[in-house]
């Protein structure tokens, strides 16, 4: 079972959506509350919100201890001070696998805390608040929770569907535009892979993305999510147990491209890059029309992304990310591109003469578009 709701304002006692989710039938299950610290610094009336939310609630669910505000951002997948403060307070609460933990808060921070739940007692019920479009879109939605290690992203972690994840579109007028926009390049990823009428309306809708407009981002919100929901829910290996991730369309370099420049650039930043990467190196081999790799370029412009970054001038470091991939796939290179929007290719091999001739223009595009701007 995978429960995605929509909602707005969640914490609201007159909103059912989060209290539906809690058996009844015993009394009320005990809750611990684990929130990212840039979102409570977002929203310091956020603690406040979750204990009148469980006081208006006395007999659906009983608050454990104070809520917890942990380290945001990529440091939080870092090392295990996360992972260890959620697992204390987990065993100081008295947290057991009919309790729940109830995480708000960024991608990393979801990564981080549900590793914690899934380890404690084998796995303790996780209902995640995901707070930006990049964790709303795709890393909340997903059944991996881990964290950095060795080097290596996400290299320590388990599969562990969560009980619920509510997306509470409120929680993203607090985020400043870089962050508003980060996750979607998920969005143009899921869409250019399964969906090209979604496709069309990212690219007309872009502007108004760009302006912050909360309708028009909650549909791209919902539709993004669902896309990867689906794909987990109905394509037959939500464990990823196969060799092929579709969904990992531009990653290889955009995980290589976080770590070189020490986290500077956020997953949704080198995911954008990494999308156009990969769709020229598709169409200098013929394999993906340049029409393709033009409007997805557009797109992302228009939506406020860079598409360049001193790093990827390091061709060498860089290409290592696919030996890297390869690795964590179990030894067969998978990488996705699509042959046209909604019609996905996996490839096998790469030449990498013509993948560095692929950078080198995507970094000279990025350096161009720079100096019109200026």
């Amino acid at each position: 079972t995978h429960r995605l709701l929509t909602t707005r304002d969640a914490l609201d006692p007159s909103n059912p959506v989060l209290n539906e989710l809690l058996p009844s039938e015993d009394g009320p299950v005990r809750l611990l509350a684990v929130l990212d610290r840039g979102l409570v610094e977002a929203r310091p009336e956020l603690p406040a919100q979750i204990e009148q939310w469980a006081e208006s609630n006395p007999t659906s669910v009983r608050l454990v201890g104070d809520v917890l505000t942990v380290m945001g951002g990529e440091r939080s997948k870092q090392d295990f001070e996360v992972f260890e403060q959620t697992t204390r307070a987990i065993n100081d609460g008295g947290i057991c696998r009919k309790s729940f933990v109830l995480v708000a808060g960024g991608g990393a921070v979801l990564d981080a805390v549900g590793y914690a739940a899934a380890s404690a007692h084998r796995g303790v019920r996780l209902i995640r608040l995901p707070s930006t479009t990049l964790a709303q879109a795709d890393a909340g939605v997903g059944v991996k929770n881990g964290i950095n290690a060795y080097g290596k992203k996400n290299f320590l972690g388990v599969f562990s569907p969560p009980w619920a994840v509510v997306n509470d579109t409120t929680l993203l007028t607090s985020l400043n535009d870089r962050h508003w926009r980060s996750g979607l390049s998920e969005s143009v990823k899921v869409a250019l892979l399964k969906d090209p009428d979604f496709f069309d309306m990212l690219c007309s809708r872009a502007a108004d993305i760009r302006r912050r407009d909360l309708d028009v981002m909650e549909q791209v919100v919902h539709r993004t999510a669902k896309l990867h929901m689906d794909h987990i829910v109905e394509g037959g290996d939500a464990f990823e147990l196969e060799i092929a991730r579709p969904l990992d369309f531009g990653h290889w370099s955009a995980h290589k491209l976080e770590q070189m420049t020490g986290f500077e650039l956020a997953h949704g930043e080198a995911v954008a890059i990494g999308l156009t990467i990969d769709l020229a190196y598709g169409a200098m081999m013929g394999l993906v029309p340049e029409s393709v790799l033009r409007r997805t370029r557009r797109c992302l412009l228009d939506m406020g992304f860079r598409l360049s970054h001193e790093a990827l001038a390091d061709h060498e470091t860089l290409l290592e990310g696919l030996r890297e991939f390869r690795e964590h796939l179990g030894g067969r290179l998978t990488i996705t591109l699509v042959r046209e929007i909604g019609h996905p290719v996996d490839l096998h091999e790469i030449d990498l003469a013509v993948m560095r001739r692929a950078i080198e223009a995507i970094q000279q595009a990025g350096i161009n578009e720079g100096s019109r701007a200026g």
